[in-house]
């Protein structure tokens, strides 16, 4: 009786339990995504014929490391991302936002639209609420693919279905989230363009430095090295395209670690 009244009540004790209980499904979630990416990963490296130790050779970074990710022992960071799929000539899209990963939308690795906590799971439709078809152009914001990153960078694909020639995204950096390391950047074919919504980025092209906020906007060629990071204590959310990253290999400067 007294604990169905914690329950109903509101109790300390009843909202400590579903702090724990959000928190248990939170690292599931993850965790369930970090494994799906690795598997992805591991299966495209395969269809390409190519062993670990070279991928790991052809991008400067350890074998172990490869494997972790692979594995779902380690999520990748954003750089060691892009050079992986730009290496097995992929777009994001077809790695991280494949079908497979659409059979649960509101389950598993999904991210809350209203605060960005990676991992959680989305607000359920309404029961008034009709499903789109499975081919509709319409991509709900309740429903969004989602994947968190090691930094705590995380994407979501705004089509309802993959496109593999343009990554349309909505990025959440957190703040003191960043691509790369400082001393580090990124490039890769294609050109990307960028839209913020809140906070305020820190874009890094080559030896310019940028910084930009609420409404301004960027578009830059790829092959240039580049480099994000948040600035402030507010998370940058921001509308992201990256146009032409297919077939290309990613160089760094210096190599990814």
């Amino acid at each position: 009786m007294n604990s169905e009244m914690d329950v109903t009540n509101g109790s300390p004790k009843a909202k400590r339990r579903r702090r724990v209980n959000l928190v248990d499904e939170t690292l599931v979630d993850r965790a369930s995504l970090r494994d799906d990416l690795g598997l992805r990963l591991r299966a495209a490296r395969e269809r390409k014929n190519i062993g670990l130790r070279e991928l790991a050779r052809r991008l400067g970074v350890s074998a172990s490391l490869i494997s972790q990710i692979e594995t779902g022992k380690s999520e990748p960071s954003i750089n060691t991302l892009f050079a992986i799929v730009s290496e097995l000539e992929l777009s994001v899209n077809e790695i991280v936002f494949e079908p497979s990963q659409q059979s649960n939308p509101s389950g598993a690795g999904a991210t809350d639209a209203r605060d960005g906590a990676p991992g959680r799971r989305l607000q359920e439709p309404s029961p008034t609420h009709v499903p789109d078809a499975p081919d509709s152009p319409v991509q709900r914001g309740t429903s969004r693919i989602s994947i968190s990153l090691e930094s705590g960078v995380s994407w979501e694909r705004l089509t309802s279905q993959p496109d593999h020639n343009v990554d349309f995204l909505l990025l959440r950096y957190p703040p003191g989230s960043e691509s790369t390391a400082p001393h580090s950047l990124m490039r890769h074919n294609g050109t990307e363009y960028g839209y913020i919504l809140t906070g305020r980025l820190q874009v890094t092209i080559g030896f310019e430095t940028y910084e930009i906020g609420p409404g301004d906007s960027i578009a830059f060629d790829c092959t240039q090295p580049h480099r994000f990071a948040t600035v402030g204590d507010e998370t940058v959310e921001a509308v992201w395209f990256v146009v032409g990253r297919r077939a290309t290999l990613s160089v760094d400067s210096p190599p990814v670690v």
